[in-house]
């Protein structure tokens, strides 16, 4: 009940609520006005990263940039929702749960949240299925200077599987913002690989083209 009455309200709001982009006209599901949302950098096709396919919503061009930006370094949580909606407006595959890329405990103690855990909730909520955590990322280092192989080899030391997670999932999406050499998510596949799971598919809002 309590559920109905927050869905209730939010959509409430939204229909006295301005764009969040141009303040103008009135803000739909996404938050954002049709013609704002129509003229976001949209890509939807998938780019290939280490022998990865990532779909990705939209090349990193303004105003996604910024967008992103603001919400994951400054706090600006009221564009979750435009950047959930983004992943969801995707054709996106069938799965069984949603896993959101992991931060270290230094990045969630700097930043105060897991930026893509808000947005994987959004789209689990919509999605009708759970959100995965069954991995932990360990310190995180700078990539800068290092050499394609070191900085696989960097990145996979930082992902450690979870011994207690109890709960399996063969048919997973992995989730991100930004995909730039793609070696975050080429490791935690590898991770995920190792816990089992057989269909494991990748989505990004945005990608560096």
């Amino acid at each position: 009940m309590l559920q109905f009455i927050n869905q209730l309200l939010h959509k409430s709001i939204q229909s006295i609520s301005p764009c969040l982009l141009c303040g103008i006209d009135q803000q739909k599901k996404h938050s954002l006005c049709n013609d704002c949302w129509a003229q976001l950098p949209w890509y939807k096709q998938y780019i290939e990263r280490h022998q990865q396919k990532i779909l990705c919503a939209h090349r990193y061009d303004f105003p996604i940039d910024r967008i992103i930006q603001v919400y994951k370094y400054e706090q600006q949580l009221h564009y979750q929702n435009l950047l959930a909606q983004s992943l969801l407006n995707l054709s996106l595959p069938k799965i069984q749960a949603i896993v959101p890329m992991p931060i270290s405990n230094d990045r969630l103690k700097e930043r105060g949240y897991n930026q893509m855990l808000i947005i994987a909730k959004i789209m689990a909520r919509q999605l009708n299925i759970p959100v995965w955590q069954p991995i932990i990322r360990e310190a995180q280092h700078s990539q800068k200077g290092l050499s394609r192989i070191e900085r696989l080899e960097n990145i996979e030391y930082q992902f450690k599987i979870i011994k207690t997670e109890k709960r399996k999932f063969k048919k997973i999406l992995i989730i991100d913002d930004v995909v730039t050499t793609g070696s975050s998510i080429h490791a935690l596949t590898h991770a995920l690989e190792n816990l089992g799971c057989q269909q494991i598919y990748n989505a990004c809002i945005a990608a560096a083209l």
